[in-house]
């Protein structure tokens, strides 16, 4: 499971998959969103710009992520 750091939070849940590379654009990440391929805490998401909250956990296919809040 990978580590993912924010700075601030809540993070679109879209956003998160586009800018930790999982998908190659918001386009695509949206897509796989509204199709049912993504969990968010073991649970299908389909809200793409659901809040995403230090302590979730994103899976896509193989990949998985761990989302933290960076201390300063």
């Amino acid at each position: 499971m990978k580590i993912v750091e924010i700075t601030k939070e809540p993070v679109e849940l879209y956003k998160i998959l586009k800018f930790e590379g999982i998908v190659s654009s918001g386009g695509e990440a949206k897509a796989v969103i509204d199709d049912g391929q993504v969990f968010v805490n073991g649970e299908i998401e389909k809200r793409k710009r659901k809040k995403i909250m230090s302590g979730d956990v994103i899976r896509y296919g193989n990949d998985e992520i761990k989302v933290l809040l960076k201390q300063s």
